[in-house]
């Protein structure tokens, strides 16, 4: 089988990262008799230095023209200056609505040969933590109209709209029902109903769904309750739902608690089967080019492609092993290192991964 894979680098570690991803999905060709092919394109800083945007349309287009697409990281502190519109993260905005991307997944699962990278008490995490998180992607604040604006006696005001329509809380919270009943068919929904009443309509939608799913256990969850839950008891949950703001918090303190923002992969997904996928981290500028990143999550990401948009089921299994087996053996990136193991360099890591499968 032959696939074609839209690749965007980006800024930072991203090209780093992505080569070793890139470098895992071809042994799982020579392995399992698959052809990925890759066409690099631009987006994030580097897009703004060498064509003026932060995404082209060219970008737009290719990835549109291709089986999916994986992406490292944008941004670094030499664009942080620039107008929002100019600045690399408006170019993952744009890429997410430009292929209509509204799911984003983001799993955050504690590996046993991680336990000790945990922040949280061992009496905590011996009751587990796997746990995915299902934020709405396109819609909300960060979607919603924006104004800034100088009153007649000088003072600056700032507005953000946060914005849903039924339609787009029922579609996100049926990929949370769908993804629950392939799990332990258990669905949290967050929001922020005593004080929102974008928070009151999901709610209204989220229960009209929920009774469509009689085999699921649902519950509603306010978000700052939410947030110290995780760090509470983060084995009572399975499949959160939220929206854009609150997903894009809550999914960043859960994957920290597995013990490294460099574990965790993403997909953002829309109603095909073109997907974006990438690791949940930054382009971590000070560690760019000496080969000390952690690629596993990009990695892992590449798993998820494989798995969400490819069907690929055996072969998004042979990295997860791959991966497991290596942290098993005590190798590790800087990131992740503990007395006693084995410290490698981003590329080490990713052979390490290519030779197990």
């Amino acid at each position: 089988m032959t696939k074609n894979i839209a690749v965007i680098k980006g800024d930072g570690i991203g090209p780093e990262i992505v080569g070793e991803a890139m470098k895992v999905l071809d042994k799982v060709g020579e392995k399992f008799g698959h052809t990925f092919n890759y066409t690099q394109v631009l987006m994030g800083g580097i897009a703004i230095d060498e064509t003026g945007v932060p995404l082209p349309q060219e970008t737009v287009d290719k990835c549109l023209a291709s089986d999916s697409v994986l992406l490292g990281a944008v941004g670094g502190p030499k664009w942080d200056k620039g107008e929002g519109g100019m600045r690399p993260e408006a170019g993952l905005l744009g890429i997410r609505g430009a292929l209509k991307l509204f799911a984003n997944i983001r799993p955050a699962k504690l590996l046993k040969p991680l336990a000790s990278a945990c922040p949280l008490k061992s009496d905590i995490t011996d009751n587990g933590l796997d746990l995915v998180i299902v934020r709405e992607l396109i819609g909300g604040a960060y979607f919603g109209e924006k104004k800034t604006c100088v009153n007649s006696i000088g003072n600056k005001t700032a507005s953000d709209l946060m914005i849903y329509s039924d339609y787009e809380i029922e579609r996100i919270c049926r990929v949370a029902f769908d993804m629950a009943r392939k799990r332990r068919k258990k669905v949290t929904s967050v929001d922020k109903a005593n004080v929102l009443d974008s928070s009151r309509l999901w709610r209204e939608i989220s229960h009209k769904v929920a009774a469509e799913y009689p085999d699921v256990e649902f519950s509603d969850m306010l978000v700052d309750n939410t947030a110290m839950q995780l760090v509470r008891n983060p084995a009572q949950f399975d499949v959160i739902v939220t929206e854009n703001l609150f997903g894009d918090i809550l999914s960043d303190e859960a994957s920290m608690i597995t013990g490294s923002l460099g574990m965790i992969p993403s997909a953002s997904l829309g109603e095909g089967s073109l997907g974006l996928y990438e690791p949940i981290h930054g382009s971590a500028p000070d560690i760019a080019g000496q080969n000390k990143a952690n690629p596993i999550a990009t990695v892992l990401s590449a798993a998820m492609m494989l798995r969400y948009s490819f069907d690929m089921q055996a072969e998004a299994d042979a990295i997860e092993a791959a991966v497991d087996s290596v942290l098993e053996g005590g190798v590790r990136t800087g990131d992740i290192m503990s007395e006693g193991m084995t410290l490698v360099s981003c590329s080490e890591m990713g052979d390490r991964i290519a030779d197990e499968i």
